[in-house]
């Protein structure tokens, strides 16, 4: 019989009786008569009917010695989840589980629960778990930038501020050039393009890969200093020929190609970042929402004009 909405219960260590459904790794199907324990009938959903005149249930069956999961297990199951809500619950869980828990493991289902607060737009919150969660010391740099983006999502610049440089200082060399360059980034969208000129020549320096993104950034705010920069089509053919220029490097470019005057490039150029932002993950298009403003209001102009 064809299952339409099954009605799921909460994994337990109930004993239930299997039915001659396929096998699945941790799954056994029942009938709600042989699903006996009482959390299993209290933590039933009611909801959706099933096809045919028959009523079933299912249950992640976990053995009475198993029956409480390791932190670990919650964390992969959080990093897996598809859904904001389902992250949360799996991150809560670990963090309440019994068992032993390690640093790295709480630092990490903290920022599981972060990013559900966070693409939840609950920003405050998200803001107190991952200083929490930076409180273990654990991978400083990549929690600062957490901390960040949710500090600068509920209006508080000089806290994201703070956070950045602190990642730039804490962050290994490797990862260095990539906090700077998001530190010039926010400066450059605050207007203080003189911070950001400072903070985008640093990152220019020490990057590798992506330095013509850094390099093309520094000359966007140099432009918008007021400034003139001699070589900007030879800082435009770099980033559009380089790996970086896909993503963001499209509002850089858009941005450049709209100071050169060439107009129908910029368009194409920002096209493209706001729709590709629009497809991606909650988290990066909320990150990106002044980029996006900004590109927006750049294609409006050239509209009107």
């Amino acid at each position: 019989m064809r299952v339409m909405n099954r009605q799921r219960v909460a994994a337990s260590g109930c004993e239930t009786r299997s039915t001659t459904r396929p096998a699945r790794e941790g799954v056994r199907w029942v009938t709600p008569e042989a699903c006996s324990g009482s959390r299993c009938k209290r933590d039933v959903w009611q909801r959706g009917l099933l096809a045919g005149k028959k009523r079933e249930c299912y249950t992640l069956f976990v053995p009475a010695k198993q029956a409480a999961s390791d932190p670990e297990d919650y964390l992969r199951k959080a990093m897996a989840a598809r859904s904001a809500r389902s992250r949360a619950m799996y991150a809560r869980r670990g963090l309440a589980a019994r068992s032993t828990l390690d640093r790295t493991t709480h630092a990490m289902l903290l920022r599981q629960l972060y990013l559900s607060l966070y693409e939840g737009r609950h920003f405050r919150k998200a803001h107190t778990v991952a200083l929490q969660a930076l409180e273990l010391d654990v991978l400083p740099d990549v929690l600062n930038q957490d901390a960040a983006r949710a500090a600068l999502a509920s209006g508080d610049l000089d806290a994201a501020l703070a956070h950045l440089r602190a990642a730039a200082r804490r962050g290994p060399a490797s990862r260095r050039p990539f906090h700077l360059w998001t530190l010039g980034s926010t400066l450059f969208l605050a207007q203080r393009y003189g911070e950001a000129m400072a903070a985008l020549r640093r990152a220019a320096r020490w990057g590798t890969k992506d330095r013509p993104l850094y390099r093309a950034h520094l000359a966007l705010s140099r432009i918008a200093a007021g400034e003139k920069v001699g070589d900007l089509q030879d800082t435009i053919n770099a980033l559009a020929e380089a790996p970086c220029g896909q993503g963001y490097g499209r509002f850089v470019l858009g941005h450049l190609a709209y100071a050169a005057g060439e107009w129908n490039a910029a368009r194409r150029y920002l096209d493209a970042f706001v729709k590709r932002t629009g497809a991606s993950r909650p988290a990066l298009g909320i990150a990106l929402e002044g980029e996006v403003r900004m590109a927006r209001a750049t294609l409006s102009k050239m509209t009107a004009n």
